[in-house]
């Protein structure tokens, strides 16, 4: 496959600019059943991602809830689409009342052939600024690929976990995250979409849900990373009794089977 029907988007920026606000960190925190609203001070790592939050128009939206195809990203064809991965290196902290600016580009777009079929990967490299000063270095992969396919069989796990936290991710969860990030992608709250359109068992758990998870489970012991990346390895959904796992700064999460569904590393 060739990646010319896309090179066109490659080297395109878009701006946002936000204020760090307290009220979508006091909601992460509920969410996440803590008792600290991070509502003064240093904003924990992540939860940038409450922010630049998109304000595509309803009638821009496709039928998956995500803005239609073209504009910033692609036009790809391939009908469902996920966060893949991600790449991030922490420089200065952001903080409440901070005026931030993000500048995203696309980095490449690339066409692949995969066990279950076509895929499309592209990625986005941002940079967030506080006061005029980088903060945050991130680099997101985004998958594309068609109806069917079988999810990749992790590679296993031979490290045991030296601490472990119990995560029941139920609907109430996964609709809380959606309405904090905006994201109205409807296989998070859309059981019936979930199964019938993209051939789910169930609402999938949010990938950046899932690693906000991760790195507060490494915070919790080690404080702030300098860097973090993350990599979806299979879906997780809705009712399944997963384990947050760490082994230094090596994370993984786990599902009830023992599957891993996303791997990371805090550094």
């Amino acid at each position: 496959m060739s990646d010319a029907p896309f090179a066109a988007w490659v080297g395109r920026s878009e701006t946002r600019r936000d204020v760090i606000t307290s009220a979508p960190l006091r909601g992460l925190s509920a969410a996440l059943d803590r008792e600290e609203a991070w509502a003064s001070g240093e904003i924990p790592p992540l939860a940038h991602w409450l922010y630049f939050l998109p304000t595509t128009r309803q009638s821009e939206l496709g039928e998956d809830g995500h803005p239609r195809r073209g504009g910033f990203l692609p036009p790809v064809e391939l009908p469902r689409r996920m966060w893949a991965a991600g790449r991030l290196r922490f420089h200065a902290p952001l903080c409440v009342g901070d005026a931030v600016e993000r500048v995203s580009t696309i980095k490449s777009v690339a066409e692949k052939a995969g066990a279950s079929g076509p895929l499309v990967f592209v990625t986005i490299a941002h940079a967030i600024s506080a006061n005029g000063v980088v903060a945050i270095e991130e680099e997101q992969d985004i998958v594309y690929r068609g109806e069917v396919g079988a999810a990749r069989t992790p590679a296993p796990v031979s490290r045991v976990a030296d601490r472990e936290r119990a995560f029941a991710p139920d609907s109430t969860l996964l609709f809380r995250y959606s309405a904090l990030t905006f994201n109205a992608h409807r296989i998070h709250y859309d059981a019936e979409y979930a199964r019938t359109r993209e051939n789910y068992p169930g609402l999938v758990v949010q990938g950046p849900l899932i690693a906000t998870l991760l790195i507060d489970h490494h915070v919790s012991a080690h404080g702030a990373p300098r860097s973090f990346t993350f990599r979806a390895e299979r879906p997780l959904f809705a009712g399944d009794r997963a384990k947050l796992c760490a082994d230094g700064g090596a994370l993984w999460c786990a599902n009830a089977a023992g599957e891993v569904v996303m791997s990371a590393e805090a550094r």
